[in-house]
């Protein structure tokens, strides 16, 4: 009886985090080859925090242990939720390159062991458009996520990271990270 909950645990988790990762529905295109903007600004991802944290800046090493999940708490003592937009968004390639230094199926499978294992309580929360990251962050006061700077609004706060912004000179969140040279 043990063996088979496991199972089903294990089946349900895989399967929530291939449906977290599918291509958008009724996409005529893959995600990847749909146009990119082209402008400076909108090369820049922004990371947000609900207008009621109090944080203001984090270091690149907190952002990173926040988006791995191995910090679940802000310092107002709120549950941290982290939200991605869905697999193929050019947004959260370079937050997976950036941050987690991983792929999407290395994402899938560090969340699927860690949350199984009870190391870390939650996946982050996927959803489909930046209009819902923004909803999403100014509706959940714990939440963090990102979008390209551009599409950030008064809802939400953009947080420093390193004490940058994004778009600052050696800010290291953007879209087509510059080549080593």
């Amino acid at each position: 009886m043990h063996r088979l909950t496991i199972a089903l645990l294990t089946l349900m988790l895989a399967t929530a985090v291939t449906l977290s990762s599918a291509p958008p529905a009724g996409s005529s295109q893959p995600a990847e080859l749909e146009p990119q903007a082209t402008s400076a600004a909108d090369e820049c991802v922004a990371i947000l925090v609900n207008r009621s944290n109090p944080v203001e800046n984090l270091s690149f090493a907190e952002l990173r242990k926040v988006f791995l999940g191995e910090q679940n708490h802000w310092s107002d003592g709120r549950r941290i939720t982290v939200v991605m937009l869905e697999s193929g968004k050019p947004e959260r390639q370079a937050v997976l390159t950036s941050i987690y230094r991983m792929e999407d199926k290395d994402f899938n499978s560090y969340f699927l062991r860690h949350v199984f294992t009870g190391e870390i309580h939650a996946a982050p929360t996927t959803v489909a458009n930046p209009s819902e990251v923004l909803k999403f962050v100014s509706n959940v006061q714990g939440a963090i996520g990102y979008l390209r700077t551009t599409a950030a609004d008064e809802s939400v706060k953009v947080v420093r990271v390193d004490s940058l912004l994004p778009c600052d000179k050696d800010y290291g969140i953007r879209m087509h990270p510059k080549s080593a040279k």
